[in-house]
């Protein structure tokens, strides 16, 4: 299904939580480390552990792209804080830059399959000419939409010129 998508100016925001390294080709295997990085952030708790939190959302960031979508990037789960906290032992601070961002509503249904095609989308659309990202930083924010697995809607934001 053609996503629609809006561009939206945000402010910058701060997440903490846990981040790994990986590309998109070891993603669509079963050595893909999303899942088990979001498997081992709420199994531990990891989010009762972060200080200050602005709310409820939790934010899967992806940056420090290699190049592009076919290149490695750093991948993190966590939760927005307020400024100047410090990440607690085992896990990282990052900054998400303010700035202009495509915004693409992923379908409803199970994560494993709505998240996946949503970044299909945004890949064609790029490889059309009619998406120009950054790959400085883009997230995905899981809110109370996103709170039954079976059946979630997430927010895409992708950084763009």
């Amino acid at each position: 299904m053609e996503q629609t998508i809006r561009t939206v100016e945000i402010p910058g925001f701060t997440v903490v939580g846990i981040q790994a390294r990986t590309d998109n080709a070891k993603e669509a295997t079963a050595e893909g480390i999303i899942g088990r990085q979001w498997h081992r952030f709420i199994e531990e708790g990891m989010a009762d552990r972060i200080p200050d939190k602005t709310g409820s959302n939790l934010y899967a960031v992806y940056s420090q792209y290699a190049s592009d979508h076919n290149g490695e990037y750093t991948f993190m789960v966590g939760a927005p804080v307020k400024e100047g906290v410090a990440a607690p032992a085992g896990m990282v601070l990052k900054q998400i830059p303010a700035g202009r961002y495509a915004v693409v509503t992923t379908e409803r249904g199970p994560f494993p399959k709505v998240i996946p095609e949503a970044w299909m989308q945004i890949f064609k659309l790029e490889d059309e000419g009619k998406l120009k990202r950054t790959y400085q930083t883009d997230f995905e924010l899981y809110d109370e939409r996103a709170l039954d697995p079976q059946n979630a809607q997430v927010d895409i934001y992708v950084g763009v010129k």
